[in-house]
């Protein structure tokens, strides 16, 4: 993995805090996830160099609908850290919910696109409450997680053989979570949804 930062020392420090929350509590297996991580292609990204970062310092989500619009697939997930947020957790997710619907309809022409997110107001997860993970930053953002729809889904289907969703989080709705990218995933496969 290579890390460069030339000016701002905090974008340097949220950096280095989301690889060690990586490293510590999503590359490790985890008895939520029958025994595989609860990412369990993110140690390889990170590895490959597959991970993009976006600092959004404005309240406008231009950044966002950039890296959604631009997708470089050199690499596998862009995660867009949003340092100036002013939505509540429950505005958040559903804004990045619209916006899957907006992507689906091709607001943003490439359809094969999905968002996903996590908001420092969200209850953690109870496989993420097992690990005690020590904060490097005192600063609250927000992240946005940008991938290909199809390989994120594709990748979903095999890790459901090994059991990965079986005790799935309910409290974390991933359920739901699921089911809306499996149908989104679908309409853009099929065109219809089915």
């Amino acid at each position: 993995m290579r890390l460069e930062f030339i000016g701002d020392p905090l974008e340097k420090a949220v950096t280095e805090e989301i690889i060690a929350w990586s490293k510590d509590v999503l590359e490790k297996p985890s008895k939520f996830f029958n025994g595989l991580p609860p990412c369990p292609y993110a140690k390889q990204a990170w590895m490959k160099d597959k991970v993009a970062l976006v600092f959004k310092k404005e309240k406008t989500y231009q950044d966002l609908y950039s890296v959604i619009s631009c997708f470089d697939d050199k690499f596998d997930l862009a995660i867009l850290v949003d340092l100036n947020s002013d939505k509540t957790s429950e505005e958040f997710h559903d804004y990045l919910d619209e916006l899957n619907g907006a992507i689906a309809k091709g607001f943003f022409i490439d359809k094969d696109i999905w968002v996903v997110g996590f908001h420092p107001d969200d209850e953690a997860a109870e496989f993420a409450e097992e690990v005690d993970f020590e904060a490097l930053v005192e600063v609250e953002y927000s992240l946005i997680f940008i991938q290909r729809l199809s390989k994120l889904q594709e990748s979903a289907y095999k890790i459901k053989k090994n059991g990965y969703y079986a005790n799935y989080d309910e409290a974390y709705n991933s359920s739901y979570i699921f089911k809306r990218r499996e149908e989104l995933y679908r309409r853009l496969k099929n065109g219809d949804g089915t």
